[in-house]
């Protein structure tokens, strides 16, 4: 039996997949339906479905495509329930490509099912395999209106003369040579430019029909010329050709022992959730579509149960009932706070374990992405700066998170709060401090993946009955690999606490953690104390204030005067000097955080900070020249962009 860390991995897995694969409503590499299956039969419609699906799977891992029927079997005017399937693999992939590509395949046409409610027809095309499933038997179909074209948005380069017309003269060798043995691939060459092409029919085409296909196809195909790329995706056949190669020289399967067994083979493991993943989005839909909670429940339960049967029976998740029992039916007196991506609520377990559970909301894509940061983030790694994930429920009305439970609530929590910023005094703010360095020093440097939290703040910085530090809500964390510097990416945080090479340039690295750290260490030391007059106060404000009590030499002035007890007013200057070194404008200029965690434990020289990014100003949406110059020269804007901290993007989501 797997563990509940893998099973969680694996599932996230599967939920990655289909947010790095989720076409857009112009994605012509899937195509579904506007008919949709009426209320009386939409839920042996889905069953049907997912049957469909199970059984095609293992005819792709024998045969290399695939036909099955599930339901009663009706005309194509008559609707019904029954699901008619085909599947197929390109005639170049191995026999691992082939069950990866279509296990990926399946993922895909679950968005024609839940956000139609029941979409009575689907296709998805990927470069290496082809699944379509339909209300009636469509083998008679080598055409139909459904047929996609797909051109590449560059040019081939070069010399587009001798390209366009090796391309043309390829597609038409291709068709023919398809015509007659049903799958072909091959290129040509003339000069610089080379162009490689692949041509096949589907299993159930006889050869007149393939012939007329691939005619059609090439016909549209021609229309993408001299763009670099173009693929005609009909019902009968597929065609594409590009100036990169595509395709694998070698047809020959890999063996058994490269396939492997278990949940080390991607493909398997896609196959082995597959079910859990259609349960957990297609409730998402359901939900989403329907309007009060009780009805969603209703409709949820009643369309859905058969689907979730077998995650409900599942020792490796929470039940959704318990954790309901557990929450008082998540009574508002068990709420322990609301984020943008759904409530927490206190929780006590039969066993007597109190925990902290997260209700999702899951109304728009961003829910994909969080789910599977929240779950394949930390299910995998152990730290004693990190929240803990102790498992999830994903087959009742909501999924959940269960987490630790984490008793002295939030950073936030008690700076905000008169007496209890009374109460926390230096040593433990110092304690907390330190302790959000080594968790994110672990994160960036010493976790088995590279990850960026993208979302450090005082709300995110749990404390526990000893007031040790947990770093918590990872719904916008990112890994980035060993290879990469950078990633680039669109825009999502908190304002305020975002650094400004990513809210300007979309570039994420680990320095945007260590600028949110230092905003995070001014209004630890500081109090939030409302040093702008402002309420509620204003972090970049703050920053402001205390770089410009730093340049008087006065930052003594910045620290909170609430803090009872010793106070060693000299190290609190020094952590507000390092928070200045963590803010700075330019990024290669912070340090990583396993050297913040030095400078704190004395280990090392805090050295000069240069300025943080809030040197150029705005007024009536215009700016001083000499402030914008001096700006631009630090954080590479061009002149006439205001500062960064003052800007309003429509990609911000703040949380």
């Amino acid at each position: 039996m797997r563990s509940t860390a893998s099973f969680l991995r694996d599932l996230a897995a599967a939920l990655l997949l289909i947010s790095s694969i989720w076409p857009s409503a112009a994605d012509p590499t899937l195509v579904c339906s506007n008919r949709t299956a009426s209320d009386p039969d939409r839920q042996s419609f889905i069953s049907n479905f997912l049957a469909t699906m199970d059984a095609v799977t293992p005819q792709i891992a024998e045969k290399r495509s695939a036909w099955f029927v599930a339901g009663a079997r009706g005309k194509k005017e008559e609707g019904g329930d029954a699901i008619f399937a085909f599947g197929a693999c390109l005639g170049d992939l191995s026999r691992r490509e082939c069950d990866l590509c279509f296990a990926t395949c399946k993922t895909l046409l679950l968005r024609c099912l839940p956000f139609q409610l029941a979409t009575r027809a689907g296709r998805s095309f990927l470069d290496g395999c082809y699944l379509r499933y339909q209300d009636y038997d469509f083998r008679v179909e080598f055409l139909s209106d459904d047929d996609r074209t797909a051109c590449g948005n560059a040019s081939a380069g070069g010399n587009l003369a001798d390209f366009s017309k090796i391309a043309v003269d390829l597609v038409a060798n291709l068709s023919s040579a398809a015509a007659e043995d049903g799958f072909a691939v091959g290129s040509l060459e003339k000069g610089e430019s080379r162009v490689y092409g692949l041509a096949q029919c589907w299993g159930y085409v006889n050869r007149s029909s393939c012939r007329l296909c691939l005619k059609a196809a090439a016909r549209t195909v021609n229309s993408c010329v001299p763009m670099a790329d173009g693929r005609a995706m009909n019902s009968g056949c597929y065609l594409r050709y590009s100036s990169s190669k595509f395709f694998n020289n070698s047809q020959e399967e890999e063996a058994d022992s490269v396939v492997g067994n278990g949940s080390s083979n991607p493909a398997v493991v896609l196959a082995a959730v597959f079910s859990a993943v259609a349960a957990v989005v297609v409730v998402c839909a359901a939900v989403f579509f329907v309007g009060s909670r009780w009805r969603k429940r209703r409709i949820a339960k009643r369309q859905l149960g058969a689907m979730a049967a077998a995650v409900n029976k599942s020792n490796l998740n929470f039940k959704y009932e318990l954790l309901e029992k557990a929450t008082n039916y998540f009574h508002s007196s068990n709420k322990l706070g609301q984020g943008g991506s759904g409530s927490v609520y206190k929780g006590v377990l039969e066993d007597g374990r109190t925990v902290a559970v997260k209700k999702l909301v899951y109304n728009t894509r961003q829910w994909v992405d969080e789910f599977f940061n929240e779950v394949n983030l930390i299910s995998g790694i152990s730290h004693k700066n990190l929240v803990r994930l102790l498992g999830c429920s994903i087959t009742g009305p909501e999924s959940l998170l269960v987490y630790e439970f984490i008793p002295n609530q939030s950073l936030l929590h008690h700076l905000s709060e008169p007496v209890n910023a009374r109460r926390l005094g230096w040593a433990t703010r110092y304690r907390v401090l330190v302790g959000l360095a080594e968790g994110l020093s672990f994160l960036h440097e010493r976790s088995p993946e590279r990850i960026i939290h993208r979302d450090i703040k005082l709300s995110n910085i749990l404390l526990d009955e000893n007031f040790t530090t947990k770093i918590a809500d990872f719904g916008l964390a990112r890994l980035i690999s060993e290879d990469n510097t950078h990633l680039s990416t669109a825009i999502a945080g908190t304002l305020g606490y975002m650094a400004p090479e990513y809210l300007v340039r979309g570039k994420l690295t680990e320095k945007a953690d260590v600028y949110s750290f230092g905003v995070v260490v001014m209004e630890t030391v500081c109090g939030r104390f409302k040093l702008d007059g402002k309420d509620p106060p204003d972090p970049l404000s703050l920053l402001q204030t205390v770089w410009r009590l730093f340049i008087a030499g006065e930052l003594g002035k910045a620290v909170d005067p609430r803090m009872e007890g010793n106070l060693d007013m000299e190290e609190a200057v020094r952590i507000l000097q390092m928070g200045l070194v963590c803010t700075q404008a330019s990024a290669e200029r912070r340090p990583q955080m396993s050297a913040v965690a030095r400078m704190l434990r004395k280990e090392e020289n805090v050295p000069v900070p240069g300025p943080p990014p809030f040197l150029g100003n705005c007024s009536n949406g215009r700016s001083s020249a000499a402030g914008l110059r001096r700006f631009d020269s630090l954080t590479e804007l061009s002149p006439g962009q205001c500062s960064v901290n003052s800007a309003t993007l429509s990609e911000v989501f703040p949380r």
